[in-house]
């Protein structure tokens, strides 16, 4: 199981009417990572939208979105989970292929405006 020790970073960050999410990675609520990136980017998502929540917004609130994957083959997979998350009008978005420190495939970090 992969489980990521305390780092020294927010989770979240609101200045104004801006809220900043540090990434997020595709961990299951018991901690391990699933296989796959479509699960991964699900839970990803599913983590981000509970952030946001906790700040009295949602996914509809996000204006831009940073997406680092492991593996470049994994980008139409990816997309699609990602765009079903996703309505008009869409967040900016930048996805990069990278190393990440752990073994999961995907992280994703937002910005989104209350």
């Amino acid at each position: 199981m992969t489980q990521l020790p305390k780092l020294p970073f927010s989770k979240v960050r609101r200045i104004g009417s801006t809220v900043y999410l540090s990434g997020e990675l595709g961990f299951d609520a018991d901690g391990s990572l699933p296989a796959g990136i479509a699960a991964q980017t699900r839970n990803c998502l599913n983590r981000i939208k509970a952030t946001l929540e906790g700040e009295g917004l949602g996914l509809a609130n996000v204006v831009s979105c940073t997406c680092y994957l492991t593996d470049a083959a994994d980008f139409a997979e990816f997309n699609a989970v990602y765009g079903s998350a996703f309505s008009d009008p869409l967040p900016v978005r930048t996805t990069v292929r990278t190393d990440l420190m752990i073994d999961a495939k995907v992280e994703i970090t937002v910005i989104a405006e209350a």
